[in-house]
């Protein structure tokens, strides 16, 4: 109910913070991967052309995208792949299977990929950092590392360093040395 009553001020925010700061609405985080906020129907062209965005990853509900953003059937009127892997904002953090599916689609989209949630600093940046250590054998540390690098105001809390510890744990940990 909070992230519901709170997603339009919220969004209002982080328009301001990218108007007022030198906060960027999205940053590329390697050669696949752009990191970004809610992006608005207005920008697909931007981000199809500039960008050569081939596919879209969001990490938003349903209610979050009905009004500003395109939905699956939007990107896909403009021939964008799209997952949406729905997770609650503020006190959630996506689950280990939203978090597997979502880095085997990066994984074979074969094109550069746009991962967002609201403002790009914390649902999707869970899912990056287990993308980054998928592609690494990073560590936690490692891929955050890398993503406040490039994001700077990516914004991780417990739930969301558990859930990348648990990815770590079961997905990498073991399965090839960490560099």
């Amino acid at each position: 109910m909070i992230a519901r009553v709170s997603f339009y001020p919220t969004l209002f925010y982080n328009v301001l913070m990218e108007k007022l700061t030198s906060r960027r609405w999205y940053d590329r985080i390697d050669e696949t991967v752009i990191l970004g906020a809610l992006p608005f129907a207005n920008t697909a062209h931007k981000l199809i052309n500039k960008e050569k965005v081939r596919a879209v990853v969001s990490m938003n509900e349903d209610y979050e995208l009905q009004v500003f953003s395109l939905d699956g059937e939007g990107w896909s009127k403009l021939g964008v792949q799209f997952l949406q892997l729905s997770t609650t904002d503020i006190f959630e953090a996506p689950d280990q299977e939203k978090l597997r599916r979502g880095v085997d689609f990066i994984n074979t989209c074969g094109g550069n990929v746009y991962v967002h949630c609201k403002a790009g600093r914390t649902r999707s940046a869970t899912l990056v950092g287990c993308y980054l250590m998928k592609k690494h054998s990073w560590e936690p540390e490692q891929a955050v590392q890398l993503m406040k690098f490039r994001r700077p105001h990516i914004l991780l809390r417990s739930k969301q360093w558990q859930a990348l510890n648990i990815f770590f744990a079961d997905n990498i940990a073991g399965k090839s040395p960490a560099r």
